[in-house]
């Protein structure tokens, strides 16, 4: 149905016009999108994060942040994604298809968006910034799970002690506390965690990366844990 839809741009007369940028359409309904572009109008709201949206398609493939709905099945090794380009990228893999190389460590890719993402290992950019706090990543999708936390809607709780959680990746990896499995090991210790965050905290010993510094005195620590109980000598 995507594919037929998308022949149209190609084959069908564009009777609709944007009065704006003169860029013109097949469908009355693609100007109306387009021209929100132009407007920054933003109808289209999702009912957990209040995040709004110029088209009701885009609002549908976001809700399955929340949701952790993947309904594109590759046929091949049954992997799910929630959006058809997601799948799309991923044949790729089965393919063996690897036309983007990294011209710092020369590593290749799928394509180029995974081409542009693996550059800012080396460079360390992080383009995309909380507005609310000041915290940048360097992926768009880790900026929107993290937007989640100010909006305090926790959807997703643990049937056994009641926590909740606003991402169902969060409640997963909370119920390892339960079962006391410990899935993430690190590769230079072997010590092994319940949660993939705790993993992270841990491999800053191994690192010296200490990326969280007191305004005060400008001491730094490897955790936030650690630096909220020296706030303390402070106070």
């Amino acid at each position: 149905m995507e594919l037929e839809s998308h022949k149209d741009v190609h084959t069908v007369k564009k009777s609709f016009a944007c009065e704006i940028c003169r860029s013109s359409f097949s469908k009355k309904s693609r100007l109306e999108n387009h021209v929100r572009i132009h407007t920054g109008e933003k109808p289209f709201s999702c009912e957990i994060c209040q995040k709004s949206f110029s088209q009701s398609a885009v609002l549908t493939r976001h809700k399955r942040i929340h949701t952790g709905e993947k309904p594109f099945l590759c046929e091949i090794c049954q992997k799910s994604f929630s959006t058809s380009s997601d799948l799309t990228r991923h044949m790729r893999i089965h393919a063996g298809e690897k036309s983007f190389f990294c011209e710092i460590c020369e590593k290749a890719f799928y394509n180029s968006s995974d081409l542009t993402r693996h550059i800012r290992i080396h460079t360390g950019e992080k383009p995309f910034s909380c507005e609310i706090c000041g915290v940048s990543f360097s992926l768009k999708k880790n900026l929107t799970r993290h937007m989640l936390i100010h909006s305090e809607e926790k959807s997703f709780s643990c049937e056994i002690c009641g926590s909740s959680f606003s991402l169902k990746e969060s409640l997963k990896g909370h119920m390892h506390i339960h079962s006391l499995e410990m899935p993430f090991s690190c590769e230079i210790c072997g010590t092994l965690f319940p949660q993939r965050k705790n993993l992270r905290q841990h491999m800053r010993v191994h690192t010296q990366d200490k990326a969280f510094s007191c305004e005060i005195c400008l001491s730094s620590f490897a955790t936030k844990a650690h630096l909220t109980r020296h706030k303390r000598i402070h106070t």
